[in-house]
């Protein structure tokens, strides 16, 4: 696997070395000791799974304190746009994001470490999209930022219009109004 950073420390796009043949391919799609070596010890403690439509933005979640997650992310079926947002208050790439797309073919990951929100956008039909965390899912401890909040400004490449937003990414808190990380 290739480990590359992203501006943001602490985030990673991780890509596999496929091996194709005549029956398919085959990959690792994690590997504790390489991770470790490249990222840093984190213990994954649940693997989770969505399925979506095209135009479900789902984010920008996180969970605040020491509740905050850590997150390996990959897409098994179709294409989405990923996106970290760091809300770190003492980190010097503070309100910056990076937007990576992930899909079926080009299998990348995304490691997102604790103290950033994220969020993706379906960009094919349907898409299955998977990911480890290092910490059990809070309710009362998580928090929402709206996924159209001028101060970070994502370029989304689709239109609102065409977005399908649950309640809460729908009425998710504007950045400078949002519980962040010191």
């Amino acid at each position: 696997m290739e480990y590359k950073k992203t501006e943001i420390e602490g985030v990673y796009v991780i890509e596999p070395k496929v091996f194709n043949d005549a029956r398919g391919y085959f990959f690792e799609a994690w590997k504790k000791e390489e991770f470790e070596a490249h990222i840093g010890k984190v213990d994954f403690i649940q693997d989770n799974e969505s399925k979506s439509s095209r135009g479900v933005l789902r984010g920008l979640h996180y969970q605040k304190g020491e509740l905050s997650q850590a997150k390996l992310v990959r897409v098994i079926k179709g294409t989405v746009i990923d996106v970290a947002v760091d809300i770190r208050k003492s980190s010097p790439t503070f309100g910056k994001y990076v937007a990576v797309e992930l899909s079926e073919e080009n299998k990348r990951q995304l490691f997102i470490p604790r103290g950033m929100a994220h969020g993706f956008l379906v960009l094919s039909d349907e898409a299955v999209f998977t990911y480890k965390v290092d910490n059990v899912y809070a309710p009362q401890a998580e928090a929402s930022i709206r996924f159209d909040d001028p101060t970070i400004g994502i370029k989304w490449p689709i239109a609102k219009e065409e977005m399908l937003l649950s309640a809460k990414d729908e009425h998710g808190k504007n950045f400078e109004e949002a519980e962040l990380f010191d």
